[in-house]
């Protein structure tokens, strides 16, 4: 396959046909995350107030997993623009063995520290026994998801976005399908409750990592995963490791900002745990499409930087975020104006619901401008930048949320949590903006 139409199509068409197909399957993921939670939220609030506790370790595990990912994707599609391919091989098979052995080490880690991680949130025994039996099954499936996020990152380098769609799409389509079979026994399917949502979870992954093996082996992409590949050079790795350690950063932060504002909401009322939980449940919806735009810029961004075509990266950045301003307003409209219903799919608790429709209305005030926070650190990814795009995320999750949340929380109860959503957004926003601006003139002037 030619991979000179990133350097040659018309931008807007480029990024379009690039990131498009993520959005739809970004939107199909967001979609299996709320009927996730919905199926789950059936069986008992306590058993969502479980999955609440266990997404920061979740989360986590899939940040270093993803984030290494993008490590090899921006090295990936570097090595293409610039027309090393040997480099391009050595990147894909690297980065899938080392991203395996990781994957295998945190899932030990992770089923190690549960039980003591859960007791620091919550003293109700039911609420452990269901976060235990969920993760226990979750973990369990680590490889697979090593193996999925690995194709779905090289894949995405080459431009097949489709087959990112498409594995996407099948693995989160299996797992809705599975969820009520196995959580309420339907047809030949046992009743397994909360086990059985993790269940369809692993099995969903699976089928993804198998759609993926089918194409690579029935449809050949300019990238080959093998054996002779396995070579550990320090400009390859330097590549991977200095974009995926702070790629990785990025995303794990957001576990240890819901693990300290879980902290703060839990001297109000576990309710607020539980509200907080569904909150990032709902905010997928928004957040993941708005990624499906970042992960077709990235590559996109890496091949043009790779191939000299310094313009054309800025009109992509451009483009991508009056795209992302398009879909956070369309949130903030349906968050503003439904707020109650949409909290309504997690609990029938009216107090619940009360609660959570006012703190979405609150945090949604900072949805529209976050756009700028989202792209600018998905351009310097992908620029191979990792450090300027973990500022923007240690802003905007960690340093100013917080500490905002804390001090609020003081005089405006939990309300003071949410206020600090939105002004957290703003503040990074800005600060983002020049971060951006002040990386990527320095890149092109070293660089030119």
């Amino acid at each position: 396959m030619n991979d000179t139409f990133m350097k040659e199509k018309p931008i807007l068409d480029l990024v379009l046909s690039m990131s498009l197909p993520m959005v739809l399957s970004m939107l199909v993921n967001s979609l299996y995350n709320i009927v996730d939670s919905y199926f789950v939220a059936s069986i008992q609030e306590e058993a969502m107030t479980a999955l609440s506790l266990v997404y920061p370790i979740q989360n986590l595990l899939n940040a270093i997993t993803i984030g290494f990912g993008v490590g090899i994707n921006a090295t990936i599609a570097f090595y293409l623009g610039a027309g090393r391919k040997e480099q391009v091989d050595q990147a894909a098979t690297t980065g899938f063995f080392i991203n395996a052995v990781q994957s295998l080490v945190l899932m030990v880690a992770c089923l190690v520290i549960m039980p003591a991680f859960l007791r620091l949130y919550s003293k109700d025994a039911l609420v452990i026994d269901y976060a235990l039996r969920y993760s226990r099954i979750v973990f369990a499936f680590a490889a697979m998801i090593s193996f999925s996020l690995s194709f779905e990152k090289i894949f995405q380098a080459v431009g097949r976005m489709k087959v990112s769609m498409v594995s996407l799409m099948a693995g989160c389509i299996s797992n809705i399908l599975l969820d009520p079979m196995l959580i309420f026994g339907i047809g030949p399917f046992p009743e397994m409750g909360i086990e059985g949502a993790a269940l369809a979870t692993g099995i969903g992954q699976t089928v993804s990592v198998a759609v993926y093996l089918v194409i690579y082996f029935a449809r050949p992409i300019p990238v080959r995963i093998s054996r002779k590949h396995l070579i550990f050079e320090k400009d390859v790795l330097r590549r991977i490791y200095g974009v995926g350690i702070p790629a990785t950063l990025n995303l794990a932060v957001p576990s240890l900002t819901i693990s300290a504002l879980n902290a703060i909401l839990a001297g109000f009322s576990e309710g607020y745990v539980l509200v907080l939980g569904v909150y990032y449940k709902l905010q997928t919806f928004l957040y993941l499409t708005a990624n499906g735009i970042v992960q077709g810029i990235r590559p996109l961004v890496g091949y043009n930087y790779g191939a000299g075509e310094e313009q054309r990266v800025r009109k992509i950045y451009r483009t991508a975020l009056s795209l992302a301003a398009v879909i956070m307003a369309f949130g903030t409209v349906i968050c503003v104006l439904f707020p109650n219903q949409l909290f309504g799919l997690f609990t029938e608790n009216a107090a619940t619901v009360q609660m959570g429709a006012e703190a979405l209305r609150i945090i949604s005030l900072g949805f529209l401008v976050s756009s700028v926070s989202i792209i600018s650190g998905g351009v310097l990814e992908g620029l191979g930048l990792g450090v300027p795009s973990l500022i923007i995320s240690l802003l905007r999750y960690l340093v100013l949320l917080v500490p905002a949340g804390f001090i609020l929380s003081r005089f405006l109860g939990a309300a003071g949590v949410w206020h600090g959503f939105w002004l957290t957004e703003w503040a990074t926003a800005a600060a983002a903006f020049v971060i951006y601006k002040k990386a990527v003139s320095k890149l092109f002037a070293n660089h030119s």
